[in-house]
C-alpha cells in the first residue's frame, strides 16, 4: 500500500521530534547512529531502529526539505580514527511539520515527501 504524498510516517515524525529536542543543545547536528540511540530513548525501546530503515527515512526527510544534511569535517573523523559521518539537523519546514503532525508543509522551496 502506498501512502499519500506529503504524509509522514510515525518514524519520520519521531525523527523530527528528536531533532526538535536537539535544537536547544549546543550542537543541533546529529549523525545516524546517535539519532538511532536517541530514538530508542525517546520511544522507550531497547532496540535500535534498523539502519536501512533509518537512513531511508533520513533521506526522504532531507529530500522534502525537512532536514539539512552535510558531511562531517574530515579532520574530526581522522582524529577520532573513524570514517566521516553524515550529519543532519532539522529545518524550519521540519519544525512546522512537527506542529502539523501528519503532513509535510506546502512550500515551493521544498518538494513534498515522496511516496515510499
Amino acid at each position: 500500500m502506498r501512502r499519500k504524498p506529503g504524509v509522514l510516517l510515525p518514524l519520520e515524525l519521531d525523527i523530527l521530534a528528536v531533532f526538535a529536542s536537539a535544537l536547544n543543545s549546543t550542537d543541533p547536528w546529529l549523525h545516524g547512529y546517535g539519532l538511532a540511540r536517541q530514538l530508542a530513548e525517546h520511544k522507550g525501546a531497547r532496540q535500535l531502529t534498523a539502519h536501512g530503515t533509518l537512513y531511508k527515512a533520513l533521506g526522504r526527510l532531507a529530500d522534502a526539505g525537512l532536514l539539512e544534511q552535510e558531511w562531517e569535517d574530515p579532520d574530526i573523523a581522522t582524529v577520532a580514527g573513524r570514517p566521516r559521518r553524515r550529519l543532519y539537523r532539522i529545518t524550519g519546514l521540519g519544525q512546522v511539520a512537527i506542529v502539523d503532525g501528519q503532513t509535510a508543509p506546502e512550500s515551493s522551496a521544498a518538494p513534498r515527501v515522496s511516496p515510499a
